[in-house]
């Protein structure tokens, strides 16, 4: 399980982005992605909730951890699309294996609503494409 992070660690987060440039690239990218669609015709109410959801997500998600499922199951989707056995071909089978019954059925949980946010995600992303 995820630990509850301290007041102190969002604020190291917080100034990590400053220094790294994150919102100076983010109104950059905004700024191309508004003119992009406008020249398509895209309504640019839906690219700036797009983009308003991705910021927030990546302050909230910044674990390279849930990066790395989402990369697993975008290639998943690219390659083969929505497939039944997702859940199945997603978990670590030696270490679902090393749980108990109980435990067994808390990790598919958490897979299974990992899995859902993550194709979410990437239906999202595929409709922002221009």
């Amino acid at each position: 399980m995820e630990e509850q992070k301290t007041l102190k660690q969002y604020c190291k987060e917080a100034k990590k982005r400053l220094k790294q440039g994150f919102w100076q690239n983010y109104h950059k990218n905004l700024n191309e992605q508004l003119e992009k669609a406008e020249r398509e015709g895209v309504a640019v109410s839906k690219v700036k909730e797009y983009y308003a959801n991705k910021v927030s997500g990546d302050i909230k998600n910044t674990s390279e951890e849930r990066e790395e499922f989402y990369l697993k199951v975008k290639k998943l989707l690219d390659e083969e699309g929505e497939v039944s056995n997702a859940i199945g071909r997603l978990t670590d089978t030696e270490y679902y294996k090393s749980l108990s019954y109980d435990e067994q059925q808390r990790y598919t949980l958490s897979l299974s609503e990992k899995y859902l946010q993550a194709v979410e995600r990437y239906k999202k992303e595929k409709t922002m494409e221009l």
